[in-house]
């Protein structure tokens, strides 16, 4: 029976996950690809974590290079993160004739398009499902499940911690960093959550994503990206009021003036199955001109189901690692050369809805000078609340919903209502989205 020797780069969380699951399900995994999937050896800083985590099964080195450079693998598979040390052991892998599995989206969302390349030129396959919302198989769901359509656009929950700390605000009341505490004792988020509640993480994945859907390069330098720290509880709490629920979305649209990349919370009707979308789990929402939105829902982190993505990815290896380069899926599901340059829009540019709380001086004439200036600037009035001051208070909050109008026509909108007296303090904007058309 055939065998293929894979070499593991990183024992951590999904490293040993990926392990146990290879190792568990061995006789599975053979009976579907007809060739048995070895791990020849693994490389770890933390040489007696891994020794106790192979059970000494498994040769075990602290040098990275070691492994990359061994010519009894394979396929390499990346799971150390980061930009610099995993772009340099992942072209040295190439460079040597192997395969690559990575979960590493910022690595990719970066420097993608260096490392198919290389690919490109060695007749290497590089897979990466792994590397966007984890077990949830949504590249191979754009790169083949949907290859007949068109993709007009893809939104998606595709950070877990954002997530959670957004349901836990809704239902607890709580406000941003007491959640973020208790996010960070669950585990998670990092120490350091600025990846996640910054929207950097969700960008690396949107980047990924949108290049495979559009077919063209990878471009997170263009990524618009606004994180969840400055949402306050208020603004929670009226959106709930008025039937609609906050979320961090990736959204990426394909229109003629080009293409939208952008990262930020946006409120959604709660009566779109992506609103419900609680805990620390991931979805996303694609639509084809053919099939329509399809939702694809699932935990987007974790040991064993982020290494359920990777082990798929070894196993389409194995399957198709002696077939020539026209039999295998190309890297971004589009063939080689035939990608396209598309201009990303600047955030000013894009259309949308909004969310907007003015925080006013309760008295006669405010509202009818507000929707004056949203009038003359043609931004319709979709829904309305006001809300009545606290008691021996002065000051008010209105909210209003708007249908769609382009962004730097609201920024400008929004200047002039801040410019009023009875404005006491900066307008609260959130995006708003229909993802059902």
């Amino acid at each position: 029976m055939k065998q293929l020797n894979v070499g593991i780069l990183g024992l951590g969380t999904v490293g040993g996950g990926t392990y146990a699951v290879l190792t568990r399900n061995a006789a599975e995994i053979t009976r579907r690809t007809g060739c048995a999937i070895h791990v020849v050896q693994v490389a770890d800083k933390n040489i007696a974590h891994a020794q106790a985590l192979t059970n000494g099964q498994t040769d075990v080195t602290g040098d990275a290079f070691a492994l990359v450079n061994n010519p009894e693998v394979d396929v390499v598979v990346e799971l150390i993160g980061g930009y610099t040390l995993s772009l340099e052991l992942v072209l040295k892998a190439i460079e040597n004739g192997k395969h690559v599995v990575t979960a590493n989206k910022a690595l990719l969302a970066v420097h993608g398009n260096e490392i198919f390349a290389a690919a490109q030129a060695k007749g290497v396959m590089v897979a990466y499902e792994a590397a966007v919302a984890g077990g949830i198989p949504i590249i191979k769901a754009l790169r083949e499940g949907l290859a007949a359509n068109r993709i007009e656009w893809v939104a998606g929950i595709i950070n877990g911690t954002t997530n959670f700390i957004l349901s836990e605000m809704r239902e607890k009341g709580l406000a941003f960093a007491d959640v973020l505490g208790e996010a960070q004792r669950l585990g998670y988020a990092e120490a350091d959550p600025t990846f996640d509640v910054e929207g950097i993480d969700a960008a690396h994945k949107l980047t990924i994503m949108s290049a495979i859907a559009f077919g063209m390069p990878m471009k997170f330098a263009q990524a618009y990206t606004e994180g969840i720290t400055k949402l306050q509880q208020t603004d929670i709490k009226y959106a709930e009021e008025l039937g609609y629920r906050v979320k961090l979305l990736g959204i990426s649209k394909r229109t003629t003036a080009g293409v939208e990349l952008r990262v930020h919370p946006t409120l959604i009707s709660e009566k779109r199955l992506v609103a419900n979308v609680n805990g620390a789990m991931n979805a996303v929402v694609v639509k084809g001109d053919a099939v329509g939105p399809t939702l694809y829902y699932g935990a987007g982190a974790g040991a064993e189901p982020t290494a359920s993505a990777v082990v798929a990815d070894l196993i389409d290896v194995a399957r198709l690692a002696d077939a020539t380069e026209a039999q295998r899926v190309p890297y971004l599901g589009f063939q080689a050369g035939q990608l396209i340059d598309l201009a990303i829009l600047p955030i000013a540019e894009i259309n949308s809805a909004y969310y907007l709380r003015l925080r006013v001086n309760d008295k006669p004439g405010v509202l009818a000078g507000v929707t004056k200036i949203l009038a003359d600037r043609n931004i319709s009035i979709d829904a309305m609340l006001q809300k009545e001051p606290d008691d021996n208070e002065t000051e008010a909050d209105i909210v209003i919903l708007t249908h769609i109008t382009i962004e730097k026509n609201m920024d400008a909108g929004i200047a002039e209502i801040e410019a009023l007296p009875a404005i006491v303090a900066k307008v609260v904007k959130i995006r708003m989205e229909e993802l059902g058309k």
